[in-house]
């Protein structure tokens, strides 16, 4: 294991967290707030850090399959660590476990909250919090490649965060690629900013509900979410950027590049596209007879949450707690499907939901005819036993997980639908669950070690589950 490549690049990740505080620094002199001192501590106690990790000499030779894991696995902790002195330091968070479920939260782009009243927070720590999931979005590690001429070639470290079971490279070099990406989600993110504002909302919180849309994060400057403002341009404004924000970044660089026809051959796209239509209808119907009795409302309100939800935003316009138990389950089912490979959505993914159903499909195909020969096949291109094998590894271990942190947390006295939606939406990264942790409600009331189940649960939906097993179980010789 080549350690001082390892405290090299962790050291490189802590002063990029530390140069970013500078933003909310900013934002509180702007605001004559001081909690912008808050944030000048902490950026020093980062920074210093950082800078003695640096001291350790990179390694020319490269990284290791390993220390790709170890180094992703530290760097989301200590990043998540650092990332909630702020709210700990600001008195707003009492506890260290709070501030780092906050912390953990905002860098995996989750939005579960601990905190009661955001109303009563100051413009810098609002700006921090919606800060960090805009900076996890698209993943720490992969803007230190974009940055770091030493890790211009790792695809060990690509892989280890960027999440989806197949290739998402765009360009052929990874450093071009990571480039690419951060280009692609700052275009992305300016542009809701320009359109929020022309439409209404004041720049300060354009760019609060921008950072969280594009990220799938769902951190607001309101208690309310998006229903605080109940104006149905904005509402379609983040309908459109969540539906980006779940969709293969590969897919919009083709937009971008004139090439059409990729979006419409491309399988995975149209097996979201279905799934948000086939949800949205039945949720409609469903509200349409039990709860509002007007299509109109019944579509605004089904549509912008099963956006929310299936890109795993969490945005919300509506108590959907109070909806008919029918779809309810349905919202609780996309909480563990999610967005596309290659999105910053969090849960199981559209691709590998995919290939599971053409599994089943296949191997109930050969009890049907013994000798026949039937392969899977997305976008036309057969998907060999390797990766069709992983994904099944992936479903058994994301399920397992999930299963023992709900055990975990209906030891605490949590019933059983706040535990399974709790750990559906941060597993998933979603934000808000049922009941207890609905959209409405904050994850306070929750126990201590049930937020640190949660927060590792949060972690292991980012990192995809196997890159912090591999940490956890790898030979450390």
């Amino acid at each position: 294991m080549n350690i001082n490549s390892i405290l090299y690049i962790l050291g490189s990740l802590l002063i990029f967290v530390a140069l970013s505080m500078l933003l909310p620094i900013l934002v509180g002199f702007y605001y004559h707030e001081e909690d912008a001192f808050v944030f000048i501590i902490t950026m020093g106690l980062t920074f210093i850090s950082g800078s003695i990790l640096r001291k350790f000499r990179f390694n020319k030779n490269g990284l290791k399959y390993k220390d790709g894991f170890v180094i992703v696995t530290l760097g989301w902790l200590l990043v998540s660590i650092y990332g909630a002195i702020p709210f700990f330091l600001s008195g707003i968070l009492k506890t260290p476990i709070d501030a780092f479920f906050e912390s953990v939260s905002g860098f995996t782009t989750t939005g579960s909250s601990v905190i009661m009243s955001l109303e009563s927070l100051s413009h810098t720590i609002l700006f921090w919090r919606s800060l960090t999931h805009w900076l996890g979005g698209m993943g720490i590690i992969v803007m230190t490649m974009a940055v770091l001429p030493q890790l211009a070639g790792n695809m060990h470290l690509f892989r280890a965060e960027v999440p989806g079971p197949l290739d998402n490279r765009i360009k052929p070099r990874i450093q071009e690629t990571a480039k690419t990406l951060w280009f692609i989600y700052i275009l992305l993110t300016a542009l809701e900013i320009i359109l929020l504002k022309v439409n209404g909302l004041p720049l300060f919180e354009a760019v609060i509900y921008s950072f969280g849309t594009i990220s799938s994060g769902g951190f607001s400057s309101r208690a309310l979410s998006v229903r605080a403002y109940n104006n149905i341009i904005f509402e379609y404004i983040i309908i459109l950027f969540m539906f980006f924000a779940g969709t293969n970044f590969n897919l919009i660089y083709s937009i971008f590049k004139g090439r059409i026809n990729e979006i419409y051959n491309d399988e995975e796209f149209r097996f979201y596209l279905l799934l948000l239509l086939s949800a949205i209808i039945l949720i409609t119907f469903n509200l349409f007879f039990n709860v509002y009795g007007d299509i109109s409302t019944s579509i605004r309100y089904a549509g912008f949450q099963v956006v929310s939800i299936a890109s795993t935003t969490g945005f919300a316009t509506v108590d959907y707690d109070t909806w008919p138990p029918f779809s309810r389950w349905i919202l609780l089912i996309l909480m563990f499907i999610g967005g596309s490979a290659g999105s910053t959505a969090g849960g199981i993914k559209v691709i590998r939901i995919q290939v599971l159903f053409k599994k089943g499909l296949q191997e109930l195909y050969r009890l049907l005819h013994p000798r026949a020969i039937k392969k899977i096949k997305v976008n036309k291109q057969s998907v060999s036993e390797r990766i069709s094998t992983s994904i099944l590894g992936f479903f058994f271990m994301y399920i397992t997980v999930f299963v023992l942190a709900t055990i975990s947390l209906s030891y605490f006295g949590i019933d059983i639908l706040s535990s399974i939606s709790a750990v559906a939406a941060t597993l998933g990264n979603i934000g808000p669950g049922l009941e207890l942790v609905g959209p409405l409600n904050s994850f306070m009331p929750l126990p201590q070690f049930a937020k640190l189940i949660l927060s590792c649960c949060m972690l292991m939906g980012r990192l995809e589950i196997y890159t912090i097993l591999v940490f956890i179980f790898m030979d450390w010789r």
